[in-house]
């Protein structure tokens, strides 16, 4: 893991939706606990089978959680924007990770140990409904997102795919081009694809003018395209 440099962290900020149930007490200690971390691009942030401690908010940067598969392809799981919380189901369940994760860039992360998190959810019912609705949340986009990679075609998965980073990460200054620049074997990772797969679409996508490609920069520019082709698989 990283280097462990402790910055000083505005709480009452930087997680807000935890911060406004806490009482005066848990504030305290929340805000003695928690620290930074700061990753560098394509390090790791934990690993499978890792035992999970803390509680991780993403507060700058960008993250990918990923699994291991056969012959060593790794699939993307899920992409975390910052201020979203990660690493916690684990810890939740009693097991040690099933994914990992790694910084998509330079990125820094809130930790909080779960232990504590633990203790406030047991005397703190608006903090434990908070969890359960994350939870929730997390559960269904991951039911929805293994139906859409094993029933669409390439090309819807590839257009969700945009369309999701286009979501989590929003879009540069010129409101076309997707604000994170991915190599095409995380793209083809995300949308469950080989890598050869996703470049063909991908030139498919160029040719029609839905998109525009200028090395890793993406430009949406024909979205309800995208979203129609998204929506038929």
């Amino acid at each position: 893991m990283a280097g462990k440099k402790k910055d000083v962290i505005d709480i009452s900020s930087s997680l807000p939706d935890i911060w406004r149930m806490l009482t005066d007490a848990e504030r305290e200690i929340l805000r003695s606990n928690a620290r930074i971390v700061h990753f560098k691009k394509n390090e790791l942030i934990y690993l499978e089978d890792d035992t999970p401690r803390e509680l991780m908010c993403l507060f700058s940067g960008k993250v990918k959680i990923f699994k291991s598969g056969v012959g060593g392809r790794s699939q993307i799981i899920r992409i975390i924007r910052p201020i979203q919380y990660f690493g916690y189901r684990a810890y939740f369940a009693r097991e040690n990770y099933v994914t990992a994760a790694m910084a998509f860039e330079s990125c820094a992360v809130c930790m909080i140990p779960m232990e504590l998190i633990e203790r406030f959810l047991r005397e703190n019912g608006n903090l434990a409904f908070f969890f359960i609705q994350m939870l929730s949340v997390d559960l269904g986009i991951a039911d929805q997102r293994v139906v859409n990679l094993t029933q669409k075609h390439v090309r819807g998965r590839l257009a969700e795919s945009l369309l999701a980073l286009k979501e989590s990460y929003g879009l540069e200054e010129d409101g076309a081009t997707i604000n994170i620049y991915l190599a095409r074997e995380d793209l083809a990772s995300l949308s469950n694809m080989t890598t050869s797969n996703a470049i063909r679409t991908l030139s498919n996508f160029v040719n029609e003018r839905i998109i525009a490609i200028d090395g890793r920069k993406i430009k949406i520019i024909d979205e309800e395209r995208l979203h129609k082709i998204s929506r038929m698989g």
